[in-house]
Order: C-alpha cells, then structure tokens, then sequence
C-alpha cells in the first residue's frame, strides 16, 4: 500500500491483525494460499495482515490493509527478520511495516537493534515493529527508534514464563512504561483474550493461530474430545 505512517496507525487503533503463516513442508505452505487466507481475514474485518516471506508478501500486495511483513530464517535465537538485510528485501516486498527481533540478543549480522533501524529507514519509508519478549525489551526498542512494540516474543526469549494465554502482565507493564503503541501477538486463542489484551493497554490486537492454523484449531478439538471418552 505506502500509506502514510499516520494513517497507518490510525488503521490499526483498537482493531484486529490477522497473522497468516504456516510452518515449512505444510499443505497450506504457500504464497497463493496464505495470499488467500490473507484476503479472507481482510473480509472478515482484519485491519492489517502479517505475512511472512517475500513471495507471500508480494502475493498479497493488492490488499487494502496495511502489511506487517518478517522473513524468518536461520537456526539462531533471533530468526524474525534477523538482519539488516533481510528487513531491506521485506521492504522491498512490499510491506508496509517491517516486524523484525526485537530482543536483546545478538543479531547475526552484528548490527544492535538502533542501527539496523536506522539502516532501514535510510532506504525505505516503512514502519518498524519490535517483536519484544520483556520489559526491558520493550524499553530498549522504544529507545532504538521502533514505531510499534509487539509481545510476540514472550515466553520464547527465555526471560519470561509462557504463559497459556496472552501475557497480560506485560502488555500492561509496556504501557505503563512506554508510550510507543503496543500490539499484543502471542497465544490469543479467543475473542475473550483478544479483549483483555486490549484492556491491558494494546493498541492493536494480533492472532494468528487461533484463525489461520487448521492443524493446530483441529487439534484443540480433539484433545477436548479425547477428555470426554
């Protein structure tokens, strides 16, 4: 789209994102589908979509909403959009805001969170958005220039518990702390935890699994049928 920053988050204000993904050597593993699933989630009132890989990026690059695209890849601690480089080719996309690590752990490239935003921002008019899983994180993002913290990474960066549902704690200690707006991402798997992230002081409020994994959807099932045999 190249929206402006403004009207980006203005879109995003107290609405839905609709993160369509699916995990290497799955039948809906491809940039058609997601694409599709993408357009779908817009239907049904999605504010903005996160896609990751270019060529999903690129498939769904006639959608009204924003895109907050991420390319994962390598074998390290930091895998979501994990270099300078690779935040360049997810602009390049066309995404709209470039979701990338937002930890404080040591990026592959060697670059700190600050500089690899700011060698962004040197080639592409994008939005940043830090996937940070604590406090501090959230602090040291807002520090570096990122237009949008994201709790995506609790519970998997090793500094706090995973929690079953959405970590509502942090959500509300980011706010309280920063004033760069919050989206809650992470194990919101019901409207109910949609609304208490939001309560919690998000901005903007992003599922993916509990909308865009059959596997995973399927499976809940079963496990809850399993328990009445």
């Amino acid at each position: 789209m190249n929206l402006s920053a403004t009207l980006i988050m203005s879109a995003l204000d107290g609405g839905l994102i609709v993160s369509c993904q699916a995990y290497p050597g799955e039948p809906m593993r491809d940039p058609r589908t997601m694409a599709q699933v993408a357009r779908a989630a817009v239907l049904g009132g999605a504010v903005a979509v996160r896609l990751q890989g270019v060529a999903d990026i690129r498939a769904a690059a006639d959608l009204s909403v924003p895109i907050i695209g991420l390319w994962k890849d390598g074998e390290d601690d930091v895998v979501i959009t994990p270099t300078l480089e690779h935040a360049r080719a997810v602009a390049d996309a066309g995404a709209d805001i470039v979701a990338l690590d937002g930890t404080r752990r040591h990026r592959p490239d060697g670059l700190t969170l600050a500089e690899t935003i700011a060698g962004l921002r040197q080639t592409h008019s994008v939005l940043v958005m830090a996937d940070c899983g604590s406090l501090d994180d959230a602090i040291a993002a807002e520090a570096a220039g990122a237009d949008i913290l994201g709790t995506t990474l609790s519970g998997y960066s090793g500094e706090r518990p995973t929690t079953s549902g959405p970590d509502v704690e942090l959500i509300g200690q980011i706010a309280a702390h920063c004033s760069t707006p919050i989206v809650a991402e992470g194990r919101i798997h019901t409207p109910e935890d949609a609304a208490a992230a939001r309560r919690a002081g998000a901005h903007a409020v992003c599922v993916g699994t509990a909308i865009t994994h059959p596997t995973t959807i399927t499976s809940w099932f079963i496990a809850a049928i399993d328990k009445e045999r």
